[in-house]
This record gives C-alpha cells, structure tokens and sequence, in this order.
C-alpha cells in the first residue's frame, strides 16, 4: 500500500479585546501553558497587528486615525492566512508589525508551519464583516475558530490601564528617537496626559462600542 501522511487540522483559538485590556499578556502566558500538555503540541502564536495596512496606504486613504478600526486591515489577507492555516498548509506566512515604527516591516515575516495549535490574537478578530451586496456568503475571521475568547473589563477600568500604560511608555519606549511617538516623550506629563485621553476617547473607546465589544 501507499504510505499516505496523516496531516492533522490546526487548532485555532481566536482572542479579542479591547486595547489594553490584556489580549497580549493572556495570549502568551496560555501559549506556554498549552505548550505544556503530556502531547507537547506545537504552539504558535500570530497577532493581526502584521495585517494592518501600511502607513503609507492609510494615511493615502485618511485612515492614521481609524488605525486598528477594521477598515484599516488587510482582510483579504487575514482570510488567506488563515485558510492557508487552516487547511494545513506548509510554511504560511505572516506579515511583521514593529511597534517602534508604528508600521508593517517590509519584507518581513512571520513564518507558519502547520501547528497543532494557533493562538490569533487581536482586537476585532470575533467581528463579523460587512455583508456585500449581492447577498453571497463571505467568510468571517470567526469562521476559521475552534475557540474564541473575549477579554472583557469594564470601560472604565480599560481607560485607567490604556492611560496607564501611555504614561509608562513615555517613560521607556517612547524615548527611543526612532519611536512613531517619540514626539509624546518630549511633552509635559500633564500634555501626555491629555494626549493620551484624547487618543482614548476618539479612537480606542469609539472602536471598542462600534467594533470590538460582542
């Protein structure tokens, strides 16, 4: 008989919340955990961050400040990745984000090879999308799921932990000259501050009513 290889599904569990909230920390403390198991599965974990469109493109389309609203993926390119996941496919690729240059590296990637579990992590990834015109079926994010988590808090308390960690980043990272927010370290706390709320209440609490909450 022919030796025919038994490949298996990924197992793919979605995370979603809002900023802040804690997506990142419980998504990498779950992968280690799950890495653990008597089976020792091969445990990987992608964020939607590497799907966002290119600065150049949103600020080509004035999209800088809806950055992370769903009109400023790639979904097309979330769709395939997570196809290509999906249906066990060898050495899928993920695009890579740097938070330094607040932008998507050229020419870098993240690469995939069929896993026992994927870990997808980002804030609007259990939204459904736009249904379109002429009524055909689209698939959604959710779709590609065997689980899902929402990470839920209160908004205000979300608020207090996104100032927070503002006012801690101008304090580090955002001291690196090469930081997208480097200007943010140059200010006073009490401008930082008010930076801070502003980016909180136009942009990260907006998309968390319209995009992110269930």
């Amino acid at each position: 008989f022919n030796a025919v290889d038994v490949v298996k599904t990924p197992f793919i569990i979605g995370i979603a919340g809002s900023v802040a909230v804690g997506k990142s920390t419980t998504a990498r403390v779950l992968k280690e955990l799950l890495a653990r198991w008597p089976s020792s599965p091969k445990v990987d974990l992608i964020t939607t961050d590497g799907f966002l469109l290119p600065n150049e493109i949103l600020r080509r389309n004035n999209l800088m400040e809806r950055k992370g609203f769903p009109d400023s993926y790639d979904v097309g390119a979330l769709l395939r990745f997570l196809s290509g996941i999906k249906s066990a496919q060898r050495n899928v690729r993920a695009p890579v984000y740097s938070h330094l240059t607040y932008d998507v590296v050229p020419g870098e990637f993240q690469t995939i090879d069929r896993p026992d579990i994927l870990i997808f992590e980002g804030i609007n990834v259990l939204q459904p999308g736009k249904l379109p015109k002429d009524g055909k079926i689209v698939p959604f994010l959710s779709d590609f799921f065997d689980f899902a988590i929402y990470i839920d808090a209160e908004e205000e308390l979300i608020h207090q932990w996104y100032i927070a960690r503002f006012m801690r980043l101008r304090e580090t990272a955002f001291r690196d000259p090469d930081s997208f927010f480097h200007r943010y370290s140059q200010l006073s706390q009490a401008a930082a501050r008010a930076i801070a709320e502003g980016l909180w209440a136009n942009i990260n609490l907006k998309n968390l009513r319209e995009n992110i909450l269930p």
